[in-house]
């Protein structure tokens, strides 16, 4: 409504700055005896920068389009580009952000050099920077949409577990000071009131609570069989795992389609062996405890491979350390039955199914393997799942393409599982990274290549691959980022330079149409 000509007597006024962030003033929890006011007379003033006393820190990203091969900047970077100077992977590219963002960081860093800066309404940020690639912006924390990929800032993502908002440049501190007649007294008390950790404060003291971040790490094929199981019977059991164990252990969950049964009669692998009827040693799943493994997903091909006692060992095995699985099970009843967890306030849901069916799939009333693919009930079953307020993580054991491109009958099933409310569909077949697609809000890959698996040999292709990163906050998908491997061995993966990385990137966005 109109501001008030004066303030009602023997209250106390406060001017909240316009331009700070729309979460902000979302957030903003006034006292019946603090009346905002907006001229410059009201008695306190709440605005970006140090100058008062902090009371919250309000923590921006630095983003660009998902399919960006960039991954991030210097803070030195972004300031030359802001003030005039470009440098680094944007250079002469103009940073897009909102009318708010322009003003808090003009505050902090003084006014962008012309050209350099181009604003739009919030709402348009996104499709501008898909529109006008390569682009990069800025952004609140609080509007992350995984159609944004976020660089990081030294180094430093707020999507990531360890994230440091004291050691990070886009944390903007936000002050209350007196502004008009008020003296310091009355700041000092409305802190002691309403400051941080209080009951009720003014506002809250960040847009970005590590007690409601969710991190998922995603991977590929494993089975522990072949070259790769007797790679880990010459060089240790952990040895596959080496260089990718602690990307994986940081996860909050960490998934892991493990395709092969354990078998107590399983014999010593064959590096060449001719069948492709696969067992693991017990001994094996070492690795798996190694990697952090929480959810295995059992949809793969070869789960029936050594008979129904090594499945139920294998299960039982699984129990027994406190993993849960999907996909596949005791019987078709729980093949299909979804993982639902609750972390951080994050409400997830994990359901899969092996869409070859057949002698793959054999799952049915009364006998345990993977769960064959009913299109009908996966739709019915997403759709319930995320009416019930579930985020649900579909996956697929699919037909296998050694192409980067998606193939007809992978896209006509995983978009099936897009459009029944899936937030990300993954396939865990391919033995080679494939495509991306947003798709009615969802995140799709269409396959994530080989984690622990042989193929050294069949192509350089499949010696890639992606463990994929998905960020959850406060019940939502805001996020994902790609971390790319390459095998070194018939057994071993490491993380990718960052040459082989842009060549993955360039190849397999490419192959998304982007």
């Amino acid at each position: 409504g109109d501001k008030p000509q004066q303030a009602p007597a023997g209250t106390l006024t406060i001017r909240v700055d316009s331009l700070l962030p729309d979460g902000l003033h979302g957030a903003l929890n006034l006292p019946a005896e603090l009346v905002a006011w907006q001229d410059p007379e009201a008695d306190l003033l709440l605005q970006a920068g140090s100058e008062g006393q902090q009371i919250s820190s309000w923590v921006y990203a630095l983003v660009a389009p998902f399919p960006t091969r960039a991954d991030g900047i210097t803070l030195e970077g972004l300031r030359s580009n802001w003030s005039g100077s470009p440098s680094g992977p944007f250079a002469g590219v103009p940073l897009l952000v909102d009318e708010s963002t322009a003003s808090v960081f003009s505050r902090v860093w003084g006014e962008p050099a012309p050209g350099a800066v181009e604003m739009y309404p919030t709402g348009d940020l996104l499709a501008r920077a898909w529109e006008q690639r390569p682009a990069w912006g800025m952004v609140p924390f609080e509007q992350l949409d995984p159609r944004w990929k976020v660089l990081t800032v030294d180094g430093q993502s707020p999507l990531r577990k360890d994230f440091d908002p004291g050691g990070y440049p886009l944390s903007i501190p936000i002050s209350l000071s007196e502004s008009g007649p008020a003296g310091r007294s009355v700041v000092d008390r409305m802190l002691s009131l309403y400051g941080p950790g209080s009951n009720a404060p003014l506002v809250p003291g960040t847009n970005r609570e590590a007690g409601l971040l969710s991190v998922v790490a995603m991977t590929g094929v494993t089975a522990l069989v072949r070259a790769t199981a007797y790679t880990m019977e010459q060089r240790g059991l952990l040895y596959p795992g080496r260089d990718v164990r602690d990307w994986l252990r940081a996860a909050d969950l960490t998934h892991i389609s493990n395709e092969v049964p354990f078998a107590r009669n399983c014999p010593y692998p064959n590096p060449v062996q001719p069948d492709v009827r696969f067992c693991s040693d017990p001994a094996y799943i070492a690795l798996l405890e190694d990697v952090g493994t929480d959810i295995v997903e059992l949809t793969g091909d070869h789960f029936s491979d050594w008979g129904t006692q090594a499945m139920y060992d294998t299960l039982e095995m699984y129990r027994s350390r406190g993993w849960l699985y999907y996909g596949g099970g005791e019987d078709l009843q729980e093949a299909r039955k979804a993982v639902t967890i609750e972390h951080n306030g994050n409400r997830l849901a994990f359901i899969g199914c092996n869409g070859k069916g057949g002698s793959f799939a054999q799952a049915g009333p009364g006998y345990p393997g993977a769960g064959a693919c009913d299109m009908d009930w996966l739709v019915r079953e997403v759709s319930r799942l995320r009416e019930e307020g579930f985020l649900p993580i579909v996956t697929f054991q699919h037909y296998e393409y050694y192409t980067y491109e998606a193939q007809q009958p992978q896209i006509r099933d995983f978009r099936a599982a897009a459009e029944a409310g899936a937030v990300i569909v993954s396939g865990s077949q391919a033995h080679q990274p494939q495509a991306f697609e947003f798709n009615s809000d969802a995140l799709i890959h269409y396959g994530l290549g080989n984690l622990f698996f042989d193929q050294y040999e069949i192509s350089f292709p499949t010696r890639q691959g992606f463990i994929d990163r998905h960020i959850f906050y406060n019940g939502k998908h805001i996020g994902s980022e790609l971390l790319t491997i390459l095998f070194i061995d018939y057994a071993r993966p490491r993380p990718m330079t960052p040459d082989e990385r842009d060549d993955l990137l360039r190849a397999v966005f490419s192959a998304s149409g982007w």
